[in-house]
């Protein structure tokens, strides 16, 4: 039995991509789990901040932890509210100077359909793999996290910013034909950041550990359900993909601390 608090897959990119549990005294590879029954048992709860054992409120953190963490301010989910590269502050400077003033990549996925993102350029691929995208292209680099924001915000009017993800679990994603994609996102940018542009030229394709794609996706509550028991047919994203249709999200559920059984 393997046991300890939930924090997203490491992975590795391979073919296919290889995905890592990080538990308090085990790291465990799950592709070996494939086609083996696993048992999750809810064991309680963890902030990932404060390690208290408090409910969890969003992304692995207690509520207090949330609203104080420089980590979780709003300009993770909303690059263009960047302040660093003024020398503003919004929760910890020194820290925000780190994340946010360092290379950016503004991108085109394909998972569900096509979308834009930002990402650090240090976090490719790991940022496409989480996403549970099939392909994925660069299409800008540039020098700070508010730069990124701004090319997103613009080419927002034009692609999805969304993952459709019971789609992307289901293995249904449309067609794309890159280079109009990508013609079409220089077109949209403000004329300022296209000093930026990186060609288009490095076209990612992931391919993930999945032996059976569900039908219908069915979404596990472990604390509600408190324990499950199933077959791993897949891992996509940060979803553990078993053979009677349900999912279970762990990047979503970081902060739960669960008992691992295997048979």
């Amino acid at each position: 039995m393997f046991k300890g608090v939930l924090k997203k897959m490491i992975t590795e990119m391979g073919t296919p991509i290889r995905y890592f549990l990080n538990l308090d005294n085990d790291f465990i590879e799950i592709n070996q789990f494939l086609d083996r029954t696993l048992k999750l048992e809810f064991a309680g709860t963890m902030c990932l901040n404060c390690n208290d054992s408090k409910p969890i409120f969003r992304q692995g953190f207690c509520k207090s932890c949330f609203f104080e963490s420089p980590s979780v301010g709003d300009w993770v989910m909303r690059p263009e509210l960047s302040k660093a590269h003024l020398g503003e502050e919004d929760r910890d400077l020194e820290y925000e100077k780190r994340v946010q003033l360092q290379p950016h990549w503004v991108y085109l996925a394909l998972s569900s359909h096509l979308k834009v993102g930002v990402t650090r350029q240090s976090q490719v691929p790991t940022r496409w793999i989480d996403q549970g995208a099939h392909e994925a292209v660069g299409i800008l680099e540039v020098p700070n996290r508010y730069l990124a924001g701004i090319a997103e915000v613009s080419l927002k009017a034009h692609f999805s910013d969304k993952t459709n993800w019971r789609k992307m679990l289901q293995n249904d994603y449309e067609d794309v034909t890159w280079d109009q994609a990508i013609d079409q996102a220089y077109a949209c940018l403000p004329e300022e950041l296209k000093q930026y542009q990186i060609g288009g030229q490095n076209l990612t394709t992931i391919t993930f550990p999945v032996l059976q794609y569900p039908e219908k996706v069915k979404s596990l509550n472990l604390e509600k359900e408190n324990s499950y028991t199933g077959i791993l047919k897949g891992i996509k994203g940060q979803y553990l993909l078993f053979e009677d249709q349900t999912v279970y999200n762990i990047r979503s559920n970081e902060g739960t601390v669960v008992n691992i059984n295997i048979d």
